[in-house]
C-alpha cells in the first residue's frame, strides 16, 4: 500500500486537484470502519502514480494522463481516492466531461480504453463506486461510466458487452513474432518488407505526421480527429513511456501510431494512415508485426493491440494478426439519462452525419475537430 497524507481537518485539507472546483468531493465522505472515501488533491499524485503502478494499474488511470485531458481538454476532475489510515487503497479516476447538447457526464477515463476502480478490495471498490455514484447524482449528470478491464460487482450499475479488448503474451525471440501471424497475414509483411521496401521508424518529432494521418483516417471513418496539441501533451506528461513510430516507404510516410509502455507490456493505442497504404501495402499489418518485435527487443512480455466494438470489422482483422478477443466490462451508472451511450459508427441515427463529415474540405475538417474533439470523450 501507498502512503498518502490524510489531512487532519476540512480547514486543513489541500487545495483540489487542478481542474477541479473548490470544494468538489465527488460524493460526501464516506467512511466504514477505518475506511475513508475522499476526493483526490494535487498533492495525492506522487501517491497516486506509484500506486497505479504497484496495483498495477493502466496509463489511462495515471495522474499524467488526467493532467494531459485537463490542458487540452478542459475537462474538471473528480478523482476519489480510499484510504485507511495514511494508506491509500483504492483510486478511482474521474472526469466531468461534458456534452455538446448541454450538460455532462462523469468519465473513468476521458479518451482511455481502462478505467475504473483500482483496489485489490472489493470492499473499498464499492466504497468507491458509491460514492461517485452519489457524487453524480448531487451534480445531476447523465450517467456515470466505468471503462473496467474487469466486472464490478456493484450495485447501481448497468454493464455493457459492447467492446472487446486484444492483448496476448508475446515470445522471447523476434523471429518468433511472425509464427503466431496467420499464414495470409505472413505474406503480406514479407510482401511490405521486401518488395515494397516499407521500414519502421521511431522518433517523437513524428508527432506532426501521427496528427495529421490520424485526423484523415478519422474522416475517412465520417469521425472527428484530435489535435495535434493532444498527441504533445501526452509526450510531456507521460515521457518516455510514449513512443511515435512511422511505416515509410521510399519518398511516403504511409502510417503513424502512438504506443504506450505500461509496465511490461505495449499498447499500441493511436495509429493513421494514408488512403493507400492498406489497400497498396499493408502497412498497418507490417506496423503491427515490426511493433511487436520492436517491444521483444526491449524486454516487454505482452502486447496489447487495443478495443474494438465486439461486432466491428476490426475484430477479424485483429484475429488475423494472431490475437483473440477478451471482453470488457464497462459500466453505468444512470442518473438522468434513459439508457446506456448509443453515439457509435454502428449506429444508424448518424450515418447521415458521418456521410457529410467524409466529404469535407480538409481545412474544414481540422477546425471542426478541435472544437468537438472535447466532446468526444
Amino acid at each position: 500500500m501507498t502512503p498518502v497524507t490524510r489531512p487532519n481537518s476540512s480547514a486543513e485539507q489541500a487545495e483540489p486537484a487542478s481542474g477541479a472546483e473548490p470544494g468538489a468531493r465527488g460524493g460526501s465522505e464516506t467512511s466504514s470502519a477505518e475506511l475513508v472515501i475522499r476526493a483526490a488533491t494535487a498533492s495525492d499524485d506522487g501517491a497516486i502514480e506509484l500506486f497505479v503502478r504497484d496495483e498495477p494499474g493502466a496509463v489511462f488511470q495515471r495522474p499524467g494522463w488526467r493532467r494531459a485531458v485537463q490542458r487540452v481538454f478542459r475537462h474538471q476532475v473528480r478523482d476519489l481516492v480510499a484510504l485507511r489510515g495514511d494508506q491509500l487503497v483504492g483510486l478511482l479516476p474521474l472526469m466531468r466531461c461534458p456534452r455538446v447538447t448541454g450538460g455532462a457526464h462523469w468519465i473513468s477515463t476521458p479518451y482511455g480504453v481502462y478505467g475504473g476502480p483500482l483496489t485489490s478490495e472489493l470492499e473499498v471498490r464499492r466504497a468507491l463506486v458509491a460514492s461517485a455514484l452519489q457524487g453524480a447524482r448531487e451534480e445531476r449528470v447523465g450517467r456515470l461510466e466505468l471503462r473496467s478491464r474487469e466486472a464490478l460487482d456493484c450495485e447501481g450499475l448497468t454493464p455493457s458487452d459492447l467492446y472487446v479488448t486484444f492483448v496476448k503474451d508475446l515470445p522471447t525471440e523476434r523471429e518468433d513474432v511472425l509464427k503466431s501471424i496467420r499464414k495470409d497475414e505472413r505474406r503480406l509483411i514479407r510482401r511490405a518488407r521486401d518488395t515494397h521496401g516499407l521500414v519502421l521508424e521511431e522518433g517523437r518529432w513524428f508527432v506532426e505526421d501521427l496528427a495529421r494521418l490520424f485526423r484523415e483516417s478519422k474522416q475517412r471513418l465520417g469521425s472527428p480527429g484530435l489535435p495535434v496539441e493532444w498527441f504533445r501533451a501526452l509526450l510531456e506528461e507521460l515521457g518516455e513511456e510514449v513512443v511515435i513510430h512511422i511505416v515509410r516507404r521510399p519518398g511516403e510516410v504511409l502510417a503513424a501510431s502512438m504506443c504506450f509502455i505500461d509496465g511490461d507490456e505495449l499498447r499500441m493505442y493511436y495509429i493513421g494512415t494514408t488512403e493507400t497504404a492498406n489497400r497498396s501495402y499493408a502497412a498497418t499489418s507490417f506496423m503491427i508485426a515490426e511493433l511487436q518485435e520492436w517491444a521483444v527487443e526491449r524486454g516487454l512480455k505482452r502486447f496489447d493491440l487495443g478495443r474494438s466494438r465486439r461486432d466491428a470489422g476490426a475484430v477479424k482483422f485483429k484475429r488475423n494478426q494472431g490475437f483473440e478477443a477478451a471482453p470488457l466490462h464497462y459500466s453505468y451508472g444512470l442518473v438522468r439519462s434513459r439508457g446506456l451511450p448509443s453515439f457509435t459508427p454502428s449506429n444508424p441515427r448518424t450515418a447521415r452525419l458521418r456521410q457529410i463529415w467524409a466529404k469535407l474540405p480538409a481545412t474544414v475538417c481540422e477546425r471542426l475537430s478541435r472544437r468537438l474533439a472535447r466532446y468526444l470523450p
